[in-house]
Formats: structure tokens, sequence, C-alpha cells
């Protein structure tokens, strides 16, 4: 784990609400100098902390409709079948996170889709056929009660 301090904090949660915030903006809210902000900010992108930045799409607007969770569970538990398994799922665009569990299902999927239709093919034409799945189980998304891909920074204790 990485140590950050108060004002790394502050970075970070400002970079969460906007990542295109310039230098000197998010030097303002954290309460620095725009060049003690900046060696910050390398050094948190440096230590892996700052992943990365991109821009965050809006499927609805483009016309992906249909969100649906997707339990997985493998024929043999075998390292070889999970390996199939995963190069199956880093191959098919429409899986937005994969997920291995303990419990029933041996992985869970969130797929975004365009409709009904395209959940079908991927269920019957991608998932169920696979040499390494034996079920498939699937539960559409009818309402979004919270989106976030924030991290609880509040809950770390600044030393």
């Amino acid at each position: 784990m990485i140590f950050v301090d108060s004002f790394d904090l502050r970075i970070l949660a400002a970079l969460q609400d906007d990542g295109r915030l310039t230098n000197q903006e998010l030097a303002d809210l954290a309460g620095l100098s725009a060049s003690q902000c900046s060696r910050r900010r390398m050094r948190l992108e440096e230590d892996g902390v700052i992943a990365g930045y991109r821009a965050q799409l809006s499927g609805t607007s483009l016309g992906f409709e249909l969100i649906a969770f997707v339990q997985i569970t493998l024929a043999t538990h075998s390292p070889d079948n999970a390996q199939k398994f995963r190069a199956l799922v880093n191959r098919v665009d429409d899986i937005q996170e994969a997920y291995a569990l303990t419990g029933d299902s041996d992985y869970l999927l969130k797929v975004v889709l365009r409709d009904l239709k395209s959940l079908s093919d991927i269920v019957n034409n991608v998932l169920m056929p696979h040499q390494s799945v034996a079920h498939v189980r699937s539960s559409i998304v009818l309402d979004r009660l919270k989106e976030s891909a924030k991290l609880p920074l509040a809950s770390l204790s600044a030393g």
C-alpha cells in the first residue's frame, strides 16, 4: 500500500470528480502551489495510485440500452479450463467486467449490450458453446440505483 497524506487525498478526490482539471485548478483545490501539486501528481502516477485517465462515455447515448449480469459455472475446475475461459472473456468486448467468485458460481460478468437479441447472441452463441462453460445464468438490470467508479477516499486515514 502506498502512503498518501491529506494533500494527496485532496488531489485524488478532485481528480476522481474531474480528471481534466488543469494543474493550477488542482493546486487551488488541494491548497498547494502548482509546482508542489505537479510533483505530487507525477509521484501518484509513477507509484500507480493514479492508474490512468479516460473519458467516461454514456452508454445509453450510444445505444447500449441493456446491462446484464451473467453467472458462469465452469465445466471442470482445472487451471487449463480457467485459462481458456479467461481468454474468452478478454476477447469479447461486450463483457465490461469479469470477476472470479466464491460460492455457487465461478464467475460473474457484467455485459453491456444494445438489446435483448444481443444478450441472446452472447449467451447462446459465445458463452454456452464454449468448452470451458457448463452453466450460464443471466439477470437483466431493470434500473441503476447507483453507479460509480470512485474509491471511498474518506475512509483512508491520512497520516
